[in-house]
């Protein structure tokens, strides 16, 4: 069986990584003279020491899940492990209250509890060298539980594993989990290890897993609760699905597809890794508004259901985007799972080979899918979103404490990081690198590893010099900025010069490799490669081509950077036909007028509008439609935006009447929808959503009129009866009906309400459900409610603290961004400047993520002001 055949290869690549490990000579570490301090959270320091210490770990965990949400979960545990030396008290890590630890024993003897600061503590008298076994009687912490009414399950990165059960909580003592769960007689769950047996009693039944691969504790993973499973076979693989979608026709369209990309993403990494799927098991969780996209626990990887669950009206963005978030997942069983960080200061390194690979799969995986477009799109935009601000961070970042990992989490490790290994590929050729990644992840195979484990690797594979290479665009942040020099003779280039330096000043060069285009009137076109190895280079493949009508710069896509504008290049954008150079484009044309550069935002979005309708690429119409809007809505004084709002309404319903793509109509549609300011333009999106007649060739869903309903709720229309109780009364799924009662107070027209509304968040309870709580502040803070809404701003930054100690890793930047992300008032920015400066010691890394999701208030109180 094939099952047998994957068990084996992954005993084989252990014992191969065990046999490198044992070729190194062991590095060893002094035991501390003095007890290590008890400190919150889990300090470099501390982890080191238990890892010098601790070997063969298990843990035995048994749970007990009451049908109330209310009551607590009854566990208990037993560890196991080997320890070098008894001669220092040893801390597990459990952030809870001291009261929910019942009962402690070690190596068969009762021991008094002493848990402070975040940690129990095991006195260095109940212990002995060699194997030891702890158990521990408790109530679990709900805190990274996720406890619904009728379902629940863990989410424990990067450091949560602690807010559940007393555990060794970091990711270089791998560990196997034999799970024991007791939950109500209706319930179905899955775990990270294959079910063993169960029992059924009146009062529920016990679900028994077998003890899992070594993982690390931020992996280890259960959901429980009233789900449908859904098991299937593809190419020779069983797969289980739980979920709680009930649209038939969703279901229908989507769960083929959901298995069949699972398949083909394992079928590509077995080849592209050349190592089998390396666990036990593969399945997978649909969750109602989950925190994340996804998240990659071995054997039970967890998805937000709404990117799996598509229906008929699916735009080729989403069906994308399904394709690369399930790719990415399954990427992460090899490039995290298999072959884990060291510490969380290189966690960026499991992200981001998982969205490399996670583009060249669905390159391969989803019909007429142009990879090269979506990586500008999905890269770009999201990387420069950061890297421009004065809060930017390096690729890879310091980290004392896994207290403050989830503070690394962000844009560049998920987009600007697939940019750079990008051109490290192009620096080595795919063949050598792929070669390199072949090799570290058989070197370190059930293990952990670092990036200077893998650069040594890379390094030995090609001549130039990673380690210089490695400095600028992995350790430091920040970007370059382009400029030429053209000369032309006759009709003839002479030469053809280009410079760069760092956007903040800095004597930083960034090597790459980017393409520019010589575009001539008659529409012919000619590429040059340019390889930007100094601070200044000449083209020599320019020189004697023809005077061109125009060059575009970073044509391909692949350069990072800000990069010149020839002054003809937009009466001549028509003649750009590859869809990629035209993205590239926008991207570029976007960033120099958030720099100041070339363009006013009024002007740009001119151009803009001309472009639009001639733009037939959906990915492209995705990103123009969304820098336009956002123009509109952030860069332009109020006054100016109602003036321009007949025109722009206009435009924007031509343009889909004209466009013949469904797709491409949906996402005019959708602009329309933002950008309605007018009467007339709400009276027709009231029609349509009152009818539930959309335009000839837009299909709408369910969770299309939804959003109408809510855009048409955020402007007051219409006045005369509220929409949102007659949407209400239109949804039949539970957790969807669920999500817009939350809503719907943040979207009262009464301010007292909304008051009440956002008075309420300070309280842990109703921070819960993260993804509610971003977009109830994404329309609490809309620009329509700016003026009564910009009050909030200061208790929002004093809640910043409490809701990093609480929320998961996302929910501070998202708390930010949505509360900060769509003013453009001196007052607004001067409150994040005071609040900022009465805090000259507050947390390094989130003043950091309050200057990124700050940076467009900034931006646009600049350039606002300058009209």
């Amino acid at each position: 069986m094939k099952y047998r055949k994957y068990a084996h290869s992954g005993a084989l690549l252990l014992a191969l990584g065990m046999l490198a490990c044992a070729k190194k000579p062991v590095a060893t570490t002094q035991r501390p003279a003095a007890p290590l301090p008890v400190e919150p959270g889990v300090s470099q320091q501390l982890a080191t020491y238990r890892k010098s210490q601790l070997s063969s770990l298990g843990y035995a965990l048994a749970l007990a899940v009451p049908p109330e949400k209310a009551q607590p979960v009854v566990a208990s545990e037993v560890i196991r492990f080997e320890l070098r030396s008894a001669e220092q008290p040893l801390q597990l890590d459990f952030k809870e209250k001291t009261e929910r630890l019942k009962q402690l024993t070690v190596n068969g003897q009762p021991v008094g509890i002493d848990h402070r600061q975040e940690h129990l503590v095991i006195p260095a008298a109940a212990l002995k060298p060699g194997r030891n076994e702890v158990a521990i009687e408790f109530l679990a912490g709900d805190l990274s539980l996720n406890r619904n009414e009728d379902f629940l399950y863990t989410l424990l990165v990067p450091d949560r594993a602690r807010t559940v059960f007393p555990v060794f909580d970091q990711p270089n003592l791998k560990a196997s989990f034999q799970l024991t769960l007791t939950v109500p007689s209706g319930w179905q769950a899955l775990a990270n290890s294959p079910l063993r047996d169960s029992t059924v009693t009146a009062a529920g039944k016990t679900l028994r897993f077998a003890p899992s691969d070594t993982i690390s504790t931020y992996l280890f993973s259960f959901a429980a609760g009233k789900f449908q499973r859904v098991a299937r076979r593809e190419q020779g693989r069983a797969m289980e699905l739980l979920h709680r979608e009930t649209d038939a026709d969703k279901l229908r369209l989507s769960l083929g597809a959901i298995f069949q990309i699972h398949a083909d993403a394992l079928g590509f990494l077995e080849k592209y890794t050349g190592i089998p799927y390396p666990f036990r098991k593969f399945d997978f969780v649909a969750l109602p508004d989950f925190q994340y996209g996804g998240m990659e626990h071995v054997g039970a990887i967890d998805y937000k259901a709404s990117t799996l669950f598509l229906d008929e009206g699916a735009t080729q963005d989403q069906l994308l985007a399904r394709s690369s978030l399930i790719s990415h997942e399954t990427a992460h069983m090899w490039f995290g799972d298999l072959v884990t960080m060291q510490w969380f200061n290189d966690v960026w390194m499991k992200e981001v080979f998982a969205n490399f690979m996670a583009d060249k799969i669905t390159q391969v995986a989803v019909p007429n899918s142009n990879y090269d477009l979506k990586f500008v799109i999905d890269h770009y935009p999201a990387a420069y979103g950061v890297d421009r601000t004065a809060g930017a961070n390096p690729i890879r970042q310091d980290l004392d404490n896994l207290k403050d990992a989830g503070s690394l989490y962000g844009n560049i490790i998920y987009h600007k990081a697939p940019i750079m290994m990008r051109q490290l590929e192009r620096l080595m050729g795919e063949e050598a690198f792929r070669q390199g990644l072949q090799e570290y992840l058989k070197k370190y195979a059930y293990g952990n590893a670092t990036w200077p484990d893998l650069i040594q690797i890379l390094d030995a594979r090609t001549p130039a010099d990673l380690q210089a290479w490695n400095q600028v665009w992995v350790n430091q942040p920040g970007r370059p900025m382009f400029d030429y020099d053209l000369k032309t003779n006759g009709g003839q280039i002479t030469s053809l010069t280009l410079t760069q330096k760092a956007e903040d000043g800095s004597n930083r060069l960034w090597p790459q490799l980017f393409e520019v285009l010589l575009v001539y009137p008659d529409g012919r076109t000619k590429e040059l490669m340019v390889n930007m190895s100094q601070r200044q280079i000449a083209v020599p493949g320019a020189v004697g081509e023809a005077e061109p009508a125009f060059l575009l710069f970073n044509s391909t896509g692949l350069g990072y950077g800000m990069f010149p504008i020839d002054e003809q290049l937009t009466a001549g954008m028509a003649r750009l036909t590859n869809p990629v150079a035209r993205a590239a484009n926008y991207v570029n044309l976007y960033e120099n007028m958030l720099s100041g550069r070339y363009f006013a935002p009024r002007q740009l979005l001119d151009v803009y509008l001309r472009e639009l309708p001639r733009e037939q690429e959906e990915l492209n119409i995705r990103l123009l439609t969304g820098q336009l809007t956002d123009i509109y809505w952030k860069l332009l004084r109020p006054q100016e935006r109602a003036a321009l709002a007949p025109a722009l309404e206009k435009a924007l319903w031509q343009t889909l009447q004209q466009n013949k793509a469904p797709n491409a109509k949906k996402l005019l549609f959708k602009a329309c929808q933002s950008a309605a300011l007018t009467q007339d333009a709400q009276t027709r999106l009231y029609q349509i959503w009152d009818k539930q007649q959309p335009p000839a060739g837009v299909k709408l869903t369910e969770e299309d009129y939804t959003a109408l309903a809510l855009a048409l709720a955020v402007r007051d229309y219409p006045a005369s009866q509220p929409i949102l109780p007659r949407q209400l009364a239109r949804i039949q799924n539970p957790d969807r009906r669920k999500r817009l009662q939350f809503l719907m107070p943040a979207l009262a027209a009464d301010v007292a309400t909304r008051d009440a509304f956002f008075a309420s968040l300070s309280d842990e309870k109703n921070r819960e459900k993260e993804a509610w709580v971003v977009s109830a502040l994404g329309y609490l803070h809309h620009p329509l409610r700016a003026a009564t809404s910009e009050k909030y701003l200061p208790q929002s930054l004093a809640l910043l603290e409490e809701i990093q100690q609480t929320g998961d890793i996302f929910f501070p930047y998202s708390w930010l961004q949505a509360t900060l992300g769509s003013y453009q008032t001196p007052s607004a920015a001067r409150t994040v400047h005071d609040f900022l400066a009465a805090h000259p010691q507050y947390n390094p890394k989130l003043r950091a993520k309050l200057l990124q999701a700050a940076d467009d208030l900034f931006r646009a109180e600049k350039l606002v002001g300058r009209l």
